[in-house]
């Protein structure tokens, strides 16, 4: 069965807001065994909408509209759909009830833009909404399934859970998915998908599915199989064909986090970490700190961004900087010897970098990162070529350093890939 999204709102379009409800919908269709067909962003204009659903009405079994049903002027999706629809409005007494008792529980007095949120139409089943005033509403014409759901991301999350999903899986019985996906640091996609073809041919010939999914200092691999016990078998014999192959760079799986997963090992060994930092300016720190808990493992950072505080807190010597610069392997060693020494941990990150876009050198071109991690018996420094652009280097940065201390910690031979 194939699905359809539109979403509707001007600041979806101009990046004010973040399409959070598309990307939540497609992963949970997806692991229910549809297919997303197309997802489209319109403005709130009502040639738009028509437009769009004439367009993927052709194209697939269910519609699902996010946005434009609120109390304002310019939320229309209800008047275009019940034109749309040839009927017309009543008063859906259920929901006038549920509006009526949830202004009473705030406190507020109920405008007659409320009351008109409880004006549904005649033809259309409507989907009780217990999280807001907006009711969602099903329609079906020429064997199309569409359904108009607020665009608020925690009432459209209620709605499908409680709601929708009950009704199309009952309508449209497909073979679930299961899939799995492997979160890689390190190695670029096209070096990875060469050095795993042996393990990609034979997954595909099992009828299993693989998916790249780059982005920047990362690598995410989706397997895919039937949701059946002998289906996620597979799945997960093929996870671990992966992760025994590149230790070095598989981090975790699905949801898990570079940060968190340092964390839990730093707990597991009691161990502390601190942060010395150039051109990332605290974002290794802010990272690690985002997880709960990481006041248990993290002692504290310094943003050395001049060379004068990288000599007075973390101590790296005049004559290191003068001979061989900021960016260099004994400057960025002597950086995370000296905070590992001065905060009194076992761990210490040091970064230090051109983000660009100026500042380098034929020697030293943007990009070029000196990054090293001090342990308890070693220091492991490596050098490397982010590219030109500020943000996505320094974003590189962030996630090999994490990688670089979690191979220490676990004992793991970091290849640097190209």
């Amino acid at each position: 069965m194939k699905v359809a999204f539109i979403s509707i709102g001007d600041e979806l379009l101009i990046g004010q807001t973040i399409n959070t409800n598309a990307v939540w919908l497609g992963k949970e269709f997806s692991e229910r065994g549809f297919v997303v067909e197309k997802v489209l962003t319109i403005k709130d204009k009502s040639a738009e909408i028509i437009k769009a659903l004439d367009q993927v009405s052709k194209e697939v079994e269910v519609v699902i509209i996010t946005g434009g049903l609120g109390p304002t002027k310019d939320d229309i999706t209800k008047k275009v759909l019940t034109t749309y629809f040839n009927t017309t409005l009543e008063l859906h007494t259920e929901t006038l009830q549920r509006i009526e008792a949830f202004f009473e529980s705030v406190g507020r007095p109920m405008l007659q833009v409320n009351i008109d949120q409880a004006l549904l139409p005649v033809d259309a089943t409507i989907l009780k909404n217990e999280m807001g005033t907006a009711a969602g509403m099903l329609f079906e014409r020429d064997n199309v399934i569409t359904i108009s759901l607020p665009g608020v991301p925690y009432e459209m999350k209620h709605l499908m859970t409680e709601r929708v999903f009950p009704i199309i899986e009952k309508r449209f019985p497909v073979v679930s998915s299961y899939y799995e996906t492997i979160l890689t640091q390190g190695i670029g996609e096209s070096f990875l998908a060469d050095r795993m073809s042996d393990i990609e041919d034979e997954l595909r010939a099992e009828g299993l599915e693989l998916a790249y999914l780059p982005s920047p200092g990362m690598v995410r691999l989706r397997i895919t199989g039937e949701k059946s016990a002998e289906g996620i078998d597979r799945v997960k014999f093929y996870v671990g064909q992966i992760e025994d192959r590149f230790p070095q760079y598989v981090f975790g799986r699905n949801e898990d986090e570079l940060s968190a997963v340092v964390g839990q090992l730093l707990k597991q060994e009691g161990a502390t970490v601190t942060t010395v930092e150039s051109c990332t300016g605290g974002r290794i720190a802010s990272e690690i700190v985002k997880i709960a808990g990481a006041s248990e493992y993290f002692n504290g950072g310094f943003i050395t961004y001049s060379n004068e505080l990288k000599m007075r807190l973390v101590h790296v010597q005049e004559e290191t900087l003068l001979k061989y610069g900021a960016v260099s392997q004994q400057t960025v060693e002597e950086m995370a010897l000296g905070g590992r020494r001065v905060l009194e941990s076992d761990y210490a990150i040091a970064v230090s970098g051109i983000a660009g876009p100026d500042g380098g050198s034929d020697e030293k071109p943007v990009g070029t990162v000196w990054i090293s991690v001090a342990g308890p018996n070693e220091v492991l420094t490596k050098r490397f070529l982010f590219g030109n652009d500020r943000s996505r280097t320094i974003e590189k940065s962030v996630l090999t350093a994490l990688n670089l201390l979690r191979c220490m910690i676990s004992k793991i031979n970091f290849e640097k890939s190209n």
